[in-house]
């Protein structure tokens, strides 16, 4: 039997036993993960999913966490103050043994979905789970500094290319302020170009230079 999955954005045909690499996922070694998003199964019969194939799930092995190949980007602008640079970059990615093709229960399995380390929903997994062990009134008194934090917070938008739904994203990451994006590093500049899906605008965009004006305002 094999089955086509989708996980980070790709679609990937595997069969039991087979190695592969995929994005950065959060669990460690030795982890046992199960993604839910099957697009198709195939064996002695097909079963193509509209979108998923219900019930269905590919379980896994994580085996370690690695990098990719370097790629090398280089940027040159053409003006009158001309500038370059060159920067290299390693995809952060998880390899995975498969271990189990199932054709339906996934959902009563007990194996943890395979999530993506860097996104939302691995952000919102990872919040929402001292919630539920918490009171009630807890919960309400943890949205609490939440609420403060962004009412209390600089207007992103003011930056070049930030419109509400960026600056909501912004703020899910702990960004509250042009202080905090004026003391962005390369590696910062690099993590959150991958969480929010934004990759070298950052630097193109000029958000640095423009959070340190905003700032000393």
């Amino acid at each position: 039997m094999f089955a086509v999955m989708k996980t980070g954005g790709k679609q990937y045909k595997v069969q039991s036993g087979d190695t592969l690499r995929v994005e950065k996922l959060a669990a460690d070694a030795g982890e046992k993960v199960q993604f839910n998003e099957i697009l198709m199964l195939g064996g002695d019969s097909v079963t193509v999913g509209a979108p998923l194939v219900a019930g269905a799930a590919v379980q896994a092995e994580v085996i370690d966490q690695i990098k990719g190949e370097k790629v090398i980007n280089f940027v040159k602008r053409r003006r009158k103050h001309s500038s370059k640079r060159t920067k290299g970059h390693r995809q952060k990615l998880t390899l995975v043994r498969v271990t189990e093709i199932l054709a339906s229960g996934a959902d009563k399995s007990g194996v943890k979905a395979a999530i993506g380390a860097g996104s939302v929903a691995g952000v919102a997994v990872a919040a929402a789970a001292p919630k539920k062990a918490a009171a009630p009134k807890a919960e309400k008194k943890a949205e609490a500094p939440k609420a403060a934090a962004a009412a209390g917070a600089d207007d992103l938008k003011l930056l070049s290319g930030v419109g509400p739904a960026l600056e909501k994203k912004l703020l899910e990451a702990g960004v509250t302020s042009f202080a905090q994006i004026a003391a962005w590093t390369d590696a910062d500049v690099e993590e959150f170009g991958e969480k929010l899906s934004f990759k070298g605008r950052i630097e193109r965009e000029g958000w640095i230079e423009q959070a340190k004006e905003l700032a000393s305002k």
